[in-house]
């Protein structure tokens, strides 16, 4: 396995050079193009890794598949999609559009910006405060990780900068998706997408999934079967943006990415997988993380189709 990572990370190197880093957050900005790192944590408890996987980055949007899993455990699910759809928008991830245009007004899925909010207001908590700290306990849990801290410039960032999202925002809140305090909950949300991880973290988290919420290590069940399989469900759906068929064809496992450059995979039974490469395409993907999660697919014969 280390000689695959390796070579997969030498020959995938060159790829960077076609991305660009999420510049429509300041911070952002910042990212080294040429970073790219994986790591595979497998069912045995086996952590390889390999590039650039000591480098720091924040989570973005794989905190949507996380929220999703924390709101559907503090609500019945059938209230949760109440305020939320269940299918693809074949628009990109931070599209307004179809709040307006579509039938119900109500977002076609939690892996979209409108969505995530929705499932961000659901949490549960008698002030900003403790929703922080019970939604930071939680991803400290899954990473199994507990010096996971929110990145206070990527924050401040954020929130300074998030005039498309605080729109949606209000939109949803005027069509009773949101209860409560709109900027309340989208402090929330700049807060979860603002957390850092590395690869590893990512990995560890991807493999609590692929493992149907059960802790390999010590056998405690920390979401349930059910969460688990709804959670991964949407992660091949909707998880890639606007690119989730594609890869679905492509690499055909559970994935979800942020504009950090980051992305969680979920081998169910078999591996959790984090990778990150700052390089984007177009749709806001990892170019890198694209590629050698393809190439990693087909050397193990990893799709689940």
């Amino acid at each position: 396995m280390q000689n695959i990572l390796n070579d997969i990370i030498l020959s995938n190197k060159k790829c960077t050079a076609n991305g660009k880093v999420a510049s429509y957050i300041p911070e952002l900005k910042n990212a080294n193009i040429d970073d790219l790192g994986i790591c595979v944590i497998d069912k045995d408890n086996n952590i390889y890794c390999a590039g650039d996987y000591k480098k720091k980055f924040t989570i973005q949007s794989i905190s949507k598949p996380i929220i999703l899993a924390m709101a559907l455990m503090d609500n019945e699910w059938h209230h949760v999609f109440s305020k939320v759809g269940m299918e693809p928008s074949g628009d990109p991830f931070n599209s307004i559009m179809k709040l307006e245009t579509n039938d119900t007004k109500k977002p076609c899925n939690p892996m979209i910006n409108a969505g995530a909010i929705v499932t961000t207001a659901l949490i549960k908590g008698k002030n900003l405060q403790e929703k922080e700290e019970r939604m930071l306990s939680f991803f400290r849990k899954l990473a199994k990780n507990n010096s996971l801290e929110i990145n206070k410039s990527i924050y401040e960032s954020e929130k300074l900068t998030g005039d498309r999202n605080r729109a949606m925002g209000y939109l949803l809140k005027n069509d009773g998706f949101i209860e409560g305090d709109v900027e309340e909950t989208l402090d929330l949300y700049f807060k979860q997408c603002s957390i850092e991880v590395d690869v590893v973290d990512l990995a560890r988290i991807g493999l609590l999934f692929s493992n149907y919420g059960i802790d390999i290590e010590t056998g405690e069940r920390v979401i349930s079967e059910n969460i688990s399989r709804m959670v991964k469900t949407f992660m091949v759906t909707c998880g890639m943006y606007d690119a989730s068929g594609e890869f679905a064809l492509r690499v055909g496992i559970p994935a979800k990415s942020g504009v950090g450059g980051g992305i969680m995979a979920s081998v169910p039974r078999k591996m959790g997988i984090g990778v990150f490469g700052p390089a984007l395409d177009e749709k806001g993907n990892s170019i890198g993380g694209l590629n050698i999660l393809e190439d990693l697919s087909n050397k193990l014969e990893l799709n689940i189709f």
